[in-house]
C-alpha cells in the first residue's frame, strides 16, 4: 500500500467514525433536532432519515447509510476541485516549467482558510489529482497540530488537578491515567470531526493564476523568528483568557437562531438556508 492509499484509507475511516459517533450519540439522547444540526455542522447536509426512521432503525444500518452519503459527497467534491484547479496548474506549468517546483493553494471552509502545498509537476501530469492529496494531507496536519497543542495544555491542567487527589486518599497516578486516556479519545474524536467537516465544506477561493504562489522557504534572521514567536505566544494567551471569560453554557451552541449563520457554511442566514419553513 503506497502513501496515497494510506491517506485515502485514513480519510475513509474518519468519515465512518464520525458517522458512527453522530448516530449513536443522538440515538441514545433521543434528540433528533440536535442530530440534524450536528449533521449540518459536520457534513453540511440535511438528514437523509425521517425522525421515525432514525429512532426505529438499527444504528449500524444508519451509520452505513450516513457514511456512504458523506464519503461519496466528498469524493465528488474532490474530483471537482481537481478539475477546477487543473487549468490554472496547466497554465503555470506550461509557461513557467522551471521557475516553480511547488505551489501553495488556498482552500477555505467559509470560516478559515488554509494554505496547502502541492508539487507542480505531479499535479500537472495527473491532471490535478495530486492537489486532492495535498489538501487531505495539509488540512489533516494543520488540524492535528492545533488539536495537539490544545491537548498538551489540557494535560498540564490535569497534572495540577490530580495532585489534590492525594488529600482525598486517592491514587493520583490511577486518576491521571484514566482521565488522560479520556482526554486523548475526546481529542481524536474532535480531530476526525474537524477534518471531515473541513473536507466537505472546503472550496478553492481562487479563479485565476494570480492566487497560486511559489512555495519555497525563505531564510529568516533570528530577530524576526523571535518576534513572530512572541507574537504567536501573546495571541495564544489572549485566546485562552477570552475562553476563560466566556460564561455561556456549552449546550447553548446546539441551537441555531433564525438570524444566525447557517451551520452548513453557505454564508446565508439559517432562516434563508436550511432553516426555511422552521
Amino acid at each position: 500500500m503506497d502513501y496515497t492509499e494510506i491517506v485515502a484509507t485514513d480519510i475513509a475511516d474518519m468519515f465512518y467514525d464520525v458517522s458512527q459517533h453522530i448516530v449513536i450519540e443522538h440515538q441514545e439522547e433521543r434528540d433528533f433536532e440536535n442530530f440534524k444540526l450536528t449533521l449540518l455542522r459536520n457534513f453540511g447536509t440535511e438528514t437523509p432519515f425521517t425522525e421515525k426512521e432514525f429512532f426505529s432503525s438499527n444504528a449500524e444500518k444508519l451509520v452505513d447509510e450516513l457514511y456512504e452519503l458523506g464519503y461519496k459527497t466528498y469524493r465528488r467534491k474532490a474530483e471537482i476541485i481537481a478539475s477546477e484547479s487543473y487549468p490554472i496548474i496547466k497554465d503555470v506549468y506550461e509557461n513557467n516549467p522551471k521557475r516553480y517546483e511547488n505551489i501553495a493553494i488556498p482552500i477555505t471552509d467559509g470560516t478559515k482558510t488554509l494554505q496547502v502545498i502541492a508539487n507542480l509537476r505531479r499535479s500537472y501530469e495527473n491532471k490535478g489529482k495530486d492537489v486532492t492529496l495535498a489538501i487531505e494531507k495539509g488540512i489533516s496536519l494543520a488540524i492535528i497540530d492545533d488539536a495537539w497543542k490544545e491537548h498538551l495544555r489540557e494535560m498540564d491542567d490535569l497534572k495540577q488537578s490530580v495532585q489534590n487527589a492525594t488529600y482525598e486518599q486517592k491514587d493520583p497516578l490511577l486518576i491521571y491515567k484514566k482521565e488522560s486516556h479520556q482526554l486523548f479519545e475526546i481529542m481524536w474524536r474532535k480531530i476526525s470531526k474537524d477534518i471531515v467537516s473541513f473536507l466537505l465544506k472546503g472550496n478553492l477561493p481562487f479563479r485565476n493564476a494570480e492566487n497560486i504562489q511559489e512555495a519555497h522557504q525563505r531564510k529568516t534572521d533570528m530577530s524576526n523568528l523571535k518576534a513572530g514567536r512572541d507574537e504567536s505566544m501573546e495571541q495564544a494567551r489572549n485566546q485562552r483568557t477570552s475562553e476563560v471569560q466566556r460564561t455561556e453554557p456549552v449546550k447553548a451552541e446546539k441551537r441555531v437562531g433564525r438570524n444566525d449563520p447557517c451551520p452548513c457554511g453557505s454564508g446565508k442566514k439559517y432562516k434563508s438556508c436550511h432553516g426555511i419553513g422552521q
